[in-house]
């Protein structure tokens, strides 16, 4: 998987579709200066659309997790910003 900055994604977007489409090649678009990782762009056949849904359960009984009391984070630090 590749990734491109938004900036040559839109100089270079017929040249990165044709990529997609003909070698299946999948892309990470980033965002500013960060590279904050924003989208992904996958061939169609590959979409979200055509998958089956998910099972949500399925680790029943199978896994777990435990927090700390004394754990902390700030919103601000759980989405990194």
């Amino acid at each position: 998987m590749q990734t491109i900055q938004v900036g040559k994604l839109k100089a270079e977007f017929a040249s990165v579709l044709d990529k997609i489409k003909n070698n299946g090649e999948k892309f990470v678009i980033e965002y500013g200066k960060k590279h904050h990782k924003v989208a992904i762009l996958i061939p169609y056949d590959e979409s979200l659309e055509d998958q089956e849904p998910r099972k949500f359960g399925i680790l029943k009984n199978k896994a777990n997790f435990k927090m700390n009391d004394d754990f902390a984070m700030t919103d601000e630090e759980l989405l990194e910003l």
